[in-house]
């Protein structure tokens, strides 16, 4: 199977073709940072590592493309959010966006996302989206008044075609009101600068900043090309933002502007939106100060990259089971190796079941990431190895097959690398339970149940079956 993607330009899944042969060139809108990074941003961006790594398993060059946004996007009140937030906070602007820079980077070091090749700052390319409106305006598609540039969405005839919005319809959405201009739907390519502006620079048309929508269109062109693979970003931004790249770009350059154009589903706590006003809004900090990273993961796996997903307590420690019966799995495995369970040789059927569950697996990140799917067949493959690991003869060419084909599988999700433990330890551990098994002959039984308490608070879980005793590690 080919890999197929869901293109919110034309609503339809496409068979995946990069521009260049072997190459992946993606672009996903990043952070403005004014404030601490949130659960919405971690849902995207893990989303879009998942989808980055499973590209590279399969052989593509991967170069990624992540913006900040550190000058022009602005309030409903028209106040640069870097601004009002550097004034909150009793800062200079850039001061506020390095901080929040630097914590934004950590966070995603901790989500254990992939860093991107390069994280471009909208203020470090001015020059560019100077010239950039200056071409625009020769070529027709903006104009002037008095010191701020506007595109005249008019004189782009592919208008919409992102967003599924018709031109009539316009009037309708968010749109930014201002005096001089042609259509309501006009938006800024530069604007104006008052004297209480504190990021401003020079142009031809007066001291000024650039609008929120031409930075991204300027920085992901420059370093990915007039015509790139793929676009990303949570579905708010593909009405206004997105569309107006779109327009930007392909009016600039007369080439299509993106191949694909891929939109993470909105996120929601307890099925409400998160907000501040609502008591509910969770920082990446707050989240990681509770939850495992790697089950967060998880939790994002579980939905669908398109779909709407909601936080809750539930779903996180349905998140953390799932991710327990996978290392589960490792350690069962390396448990059974360590200690020279297994017997010398292969097991051809057992092989034959894992091949499958790994050409499943496979086969439903194709599908346009399919995540839920493949971490159903992840699941069930954690399932078949645990069961065939604690059986009582398993092959040890085998077993080292199938831990191979896990952590390959896992490294997709991003998971599976927390260390196990020693062989030291696991022999301890089998020490106690052999004096538990002759203790439970002895009918000590006050004993033997306050070692599998003890074990339990160490995050080791015996399991009595048939007169036999088995331990797992359910955490370390």
């Amino acid at each position: 199977m080919t890999l197929k993607l869901f293109n919110t330009l034309g609503r339809k899944l496409e068979a995946f073709k990069t521009v260049e042969p072997g190459k992946v060139k993606i672009y996903v809108c990043g952070p403005t940072v004014y404030s601490p990074a949130h659960l919405g941003h971690a849902r995207t961006y893990v989303a879009f590592d998942i989808i980055i790594r499973f590209l590279k398993y399969l052989g593509y060059r991967v170069f990624y493309v992540r913006n900040f946004t550190d000058v022009g996007h602005l309030t409903e009140e028209g106040e640069d959010k870097i601004v009002k937030g550097a004034r909150q906070e009793k800062l200079q602007p850039m001061e506020l966006v390095d901080k929040y820079i630097r914590e934004f980077e950590e966070d995603m070091q901790a989500l254990g996302c992939i860093r991107p090749n390069i994280q471009p700052r909208a203020t470090g390319h001015i020059v560019e989206i100077i010239e950039a409106t200056k071409k625009l305006l020769e070529k027709g598609y903006a104009y002037e008044v008095d010191g701020t540039v506007y595109y005249d969405v008019s004189k782009f005839k592919g208008y919409g075609k992102l967003s599924g919005i018709r031109r009539e319809e316009l009037i309708k959405h968010r749109v930014e009101p201002a005096i001089g201009k042609r259509n309501p739907a006009d938006f800024a390519l530069w604007k104006k600068a008052d004297e209480k502006q504190l990021l401003k620079w020079p142009s031809p048309w007066g001291l000024g900043f650039p609008g929120w929508h031409i930075e991204c269109s300027v920085m992901s062109m420059k370093y990915l090309g007039e015509t790139f693979d793929i676009h990303g970003g949570a579905q708010d931004l593909i009405f206004p933002h997105h569309e107006n790249e779109i327009a930007q770009s392909e009016a600039l350059t007369g080439k299509r502007f993106v191949k694909y154009w891929l939109h993470t589903g909105l996120l929601t706590i307890n099925g409400e939106k998160m907000a501040k006003s609502l008591g509910n809004f969770i920082t990446i900090r707050e989240l990681l100060s509770r939850y495992d990273a790697e089950a967060f993961r998880i939790f994002v796996a579980s939905s669908h990259y398109r779909s709407a997903i909601d936080f809750s307590e539930k779903a996180m420690k349905d998140a953390e089971a799932k991710l327990e019966k996978l290392y589960e799995a490792r350690d069962t495995i390396e448990v059974a190796l360590a200690l020279g369970k297994a017997s010398f040789g292969r097991d051809e059927k057992f092989e034959m079941e894992v091949k499958k569950l790994k050409e499943r697996f496979i086969e439903e990140m194709k599908n346009d990431f399919n995540t839920p799917a493949a971490l159903a067949a992840l699941l069930e493959l954690a399932r078949v190895i645990t069961g065939y690991a604690q059986s009582e003869n398993p092959a040890e060419g085998s077993l080292i097959l199938a831990k191979d084909t896990l952590l390959e599988l896992g490294e997709i999700f991003g998971i599976l690398k927390r260390k196990r433990i020693e062989e030291k330890t696991e022999r301890i551990i089998q020490l106690l339970v052999d004096v538990r098994n002759e203790l439970r002959r002895k009918g000590e039984f006050w004993i033997t149940d306050e070692i599998r308490t003890k074990l339990r608070e160490l995050g080791i879980e015996l399991q009595d079956r048939n007169g036999e005793t088995k331990w797992v590690v359910k955490r370390w």
